[in-house]
């Protein structure tokens, strides 16, 4: 049974073709096709350790920091084949951000922490960083809440105020798809709230990954959801069909709670 969506439907801007990961000799994920959709959420459920983060982490090259990852088959973004011998994964990092499990500011400013990306880059006109900061703590619902305060440590923010700050130092350097770790595991409901609404407002002007372990959540932010179990992708299909009429018995069992 495929688990591709036509390709009628919209652009892939990330297409993976016969997968295969290994940590040393234990393989973690197994021949994973699968083509994300442009401008879309998409949602990774599964049990823990099921390959989801691993997956998530193959489309920015993170696994390249574990020695003994390594992997068969073919992931591009945009067209591109990222494990080319010539990709740039300095400039593929700035096109696919990530924002992770844990809030990461950094002991800077809530303003320096935005503008990181951009200064790393060689930006330092202030007019275009002023800009940049705006528009990328607009888009992350923060705006409102810190322009008075942009000088302030951003560790002095709250929980959830830091996850929407990291997504913003994200979006500054304008990236084309933003995987999601899990980015609301650690917040509370409001703050998770927030963040749904953040994810929700930003599909318009980008690709979005998220991995969760809530399947409520994937049901309220995604369009799309793919299910994992044991290294293996199971169903990918709309987020509604897979949870109202999953094609696949374990899908079934496990979005109505039967296992994980």
């Amino acid at each position: 049974m495929s688990k591709h969506l036509t390709s009628d439907q919209a652009n892939p801007i990330v297409e993976v073709k016969n997968l295969n990961m290994f940590y040393g000799e234990t393989q973690a994920l197994h021949d994973i096709d699968l083509s994300i959709l442009e401008r879309e959420v998409t949602a990774f459920i599964g049990p823990s350790g099921c390959g989801k983060s691993t997956l998530l982490r193959c489309f920015n090259r993170l696994n390249d920091l574990v020695e003994s990852a390594r992997i068969e088959g073919e992931v591009r973004v945009g067209g591109r084949d990222i494990y080319a011998p010539d990709c740039d994964v300095i400039d593929l990092r700035r096109r696919v951000g990530m924002v992770f499990q844990k809030s990461n500011p950094f002991p800077k400013s809530i303003y320096e922490n935005v503008a990181y990306g951009l200064r790393i880059a060689g930006e330092n006109r202030r007019w275009v960083l002023d800009e940049a900061v705006e528009k990328s703590l607009k888009a992350a619902a923060l705006w409102d809440e810190v322009k008075d305060r942009l000088k302030d440590n951003a560790l002095s923010l709250s929980g959830g105020q830091q996850q929407r700050l990291c997504i913003a130092r994200t979006l500054a350097v304008e990236p084309e798809v933003v995987l999601m770790d899990e980015p609301c595991s650690a917040l509370d409901p409001i703050a998770t709230a927030r963040v749904e609404e953040t994810i929700t407002e930003l599909k318009s002007d980008y690709t979005i990954i998220v991995v969760t372990h809530n399947l409520q959540q994937a049901a309220r932010i995604s369009t799309y959801t793919a299910f994992y179990y044991l290294g293996s992708l199971i169903e990918f299909s709309q987020t509604e069909d897979m949870f109202t009429n999953p094609r696949n018995k374990q899908t079934e069992d496990y979005v109505t709670g039967r296992f994980g």
